[in-house]
C-alpha cells in the first residue's frame, strides 16, 4: 500500500510498482491509511510522514501499539538524523528522504518483503486455514483451495484480522483500490463465490456476515 497526500506522488508510485509486478492499493490521509493497514492485508506499507489526519508517525505507531508487524517505509522530506531516528523508534523498517530514487525505493520494497517473508510474515493461520503470501497459497486442513486474485485478496484482508469485523467499504479499497469504479455489490458477490470454494474444502462456517457492518473471518461458528 502507497500512502501519500500528494496525487501526483500516488499514481506515479502506483504506475511503477504496479509495472514491477505488485499489487498496488493506494490512499491519502492517514485515517484511511490506519483503517486500511490495520487490517494486515498488506506485505509492505509505504507511508507519507505529512499526512491529513493522522502523521505517518501516528499511524504507524497505532499499527504496532496493534501489534499489526507489516513492513513500513517511510517517505519524508525530512533528512535529519533525529527524524530518521524517531521513525525507527517507532518501528519503520525502512526510511526514505524526498526527493528519492524510484530505483532505490523499489529495491528498498523487495528487501522488506524479502525480510517479511523470513520473518514468518508471509504467512496467515485462522485455525486450519494457512494463507502462504509469499506464494499465494491457500490451505484448509491441508486440502488446497484455488481462489481467483480477488477471492484471494477478500480472504487475506478479512484474515489478518482475525475475528475482527471488516467493512465492505474497507475491504472494496484494501482489495480494488481508490481507482475503481466498483460498488459494495462487488464485494458480496465476491464473498459468495469464495464461501463456495471455501466450503467445498470444509471451511463453510469461516467467513461469517455481521449485518449492518460488514464480515470476518473466524474459526468458530457463528
Amino acid at each position: 500500500m502507497v500512502v501519500d497526500d500528494e496525487p501526483g506522488v500516488r499514481s506515479a508510485l502506483r504506475r511503477g510498482l504496479s509495472a514491477e509486478g505488485m499489487d498496488v492499493t493506494v490512499a491519502s490521509d492517514g485515517v484511511e491509511a490506519l483503517r486500511l493497514a490495520g487490517t494486515g492485508a498488506f506485505d509492505v506499507v509505504v507511508l507519507d510522514i505529512m499526512l491529513p489526519g493522522l502523521s505517518g508517525y501516528r499511524v504507524l505507531e497505532r499499527l504496532r501499539a496493534d501489534d499489526v508487524a507489516t513492513p513500513v517505509l517511510l517517505l519524508s522530506a525530512k533528512d535529519g538524523e533525529v527524524d530518521q531516528a524517531d521513525g525507527l523508534d517507532l518501528g519503520a523498517d525502512g526510511y526514505l528522504v524526498k526527493p528519492f530514487s524510484f530505483l532505490v525505493l523499489v529495491a528498498q520494497v523487495r528487501a522488506l518483503l524479502r525480510r517479511g517473508e523470513a520473518a514468518g510474515r508471509g504467512e496467515l493461520r485462522v485455525g486450519e486455514l494457512l494463507i502462504d503470501r509469499g506464494s499465494r497459497e491457500v490451505r484448509w486442513a491441508g486440502t488446497e483451495v484455488s481462489l481467483s486474485p480477488r477471492e484471494y485478496g477478500l480472504l487475506v484482508a478479512l484474515a489478518g484480522r482475525s475475528g475482527a469485523v471488516v467493512s465492505k467499504e474497507d475491504l472494496l479499497r484494501t482489495v480494488w483500490g481508490e481507482d475503481q469504479f466498483v460498488t459494495r455489490n462487488v464485494v458480496e458477490v465476491y464473498v459468495g463465490y469464495l464461501r463456495r470454494k471455501l466450503a467445498a474444502a470444509g471451511a463453510g462456517h469461516l467467513v461469517q456476515t455481521v449485518r449492518g457492518h460488514g464480515y470476518r473471518v473466524s474459526d468458530e461458528p457463528s
